[in-house]
């Protein structure tokens, strides 16, 4: 087993400090701001340090290795972008606040992912699709370290899927940038240019992103190869139960409860750095 210790910015004083902690394996450099602890344990020193310190820190066994991942997938909405698409979206309207805090009720769990979206798509209603075009253009930023993840899963042949509550206005964009496999998300309603307040077809839930990423799991070929689930609300907990490895990245506490490894900190790289 590996302790794998990491940061936006790791600096050397951090290092020294788990060092003594983790004596006598010595720190191994992993990355740029990650380091490996070869056998040691998460004490509760260890993780008390992290804690006040700003670290991420993760258990990673000798046998979770980089080459054996066979497919990877992502929430979008705040894993791998930082915004919420319909939040902003509604911002055109004015009406951000009221569409934020049913997005904020969901992904804590506390109200129905499939009649949330509908009464916040409900109040989208009569929007032109041109205000969609500025969220994507205007705010859709890629998480940090997005693309150098990607990066490293393309290099092992890793199958990439992005599964989205979210509408495939955004996700379709996202997959011809990142060059992603495969995509799984809601179709909005538009008549005459404007958004109709209703969503085309069955909603892309919490049972669906689930059921999408059990099935590409199952392919054939696929015997022996780790899949790997990363999310951040409720609405991802079926998905990541999925996984072999499942990564709470910036994530609820529901989620960060219940997720293989958690990263609070570091940018969405940090999960290469959770393979030994």
């Amino acid at each position: 087993m590996n302790l794998i210790i990491q940061a936006p910015r790791l600096a050397d004083a951090d290092v020294a400090a788990l060092a003594r902690l983790c004596a006598p394996s010595p720190a191994v450099p992993v990355g740029a701001d990650a380091v490996r602890f070869a056998g040691a344990a998460a004490t509760a020193e260890v993780v008390a340090y992290c804690g006040s310190h700003a670290l991420d820190f993760a258990i990673v066994p000798d046998e979770r290795r980089l080459d054996r991942v066979g497919l990877v997938a992502m929430d979008m909405d705040s894993t791998l972008i930082t915004i919420e698409c319909i939040d902003e979206i509604a911002d055109m309207l004015g009406i951000k606040p009221q569409v934020a805090a049913i997005t904020a009720s969901a992904m804590r769990g506390e109200i129905d992912f499939a009649e949330s979206l509908r009464r916040r798509v409900g109040l989208l209603a009569g929007l032109e699709i041109a205000a969609l075009e500025r969220v994507y253009d205007e705010r859709l930023r890629l998480s940090p370290g997005a693309e150098a993840m990607l990066a490293a899963f393309k290099a092992v042949g890793a199958t990439t899927v992005l599964v989205s509550g979210g509408f495939t206005f955004f996700t379709d964009r996202l997959r011809a940038r990142l060059g992603l496999d495969h995509t799984a998300s809601n179709v909005l309603d538009v008549h005459d240019g404007r958004l109709t307040g209703k969503v085309l077809g069955g909603i892309v839930d919490a049972a669906v992103k689930a059921q999408t990423v059990r099935a590409l799991r199952d392919r054939p070929g696929m015997a022996g190869k780790l899949t790997v689930g990363i999310g951040d609300g409720a609405n991802d907990l079926p998905m990541l139960a999925v996984a072999d490895v499942s990564v709470a990245y910036h994530a609820k506490p529901v989620v960060r409860e219940r997720a293989t490894c958690r990263i609070d900190h570091c940018g969405l790289d940090g999960v290469i750095n959770l393979f030994a």
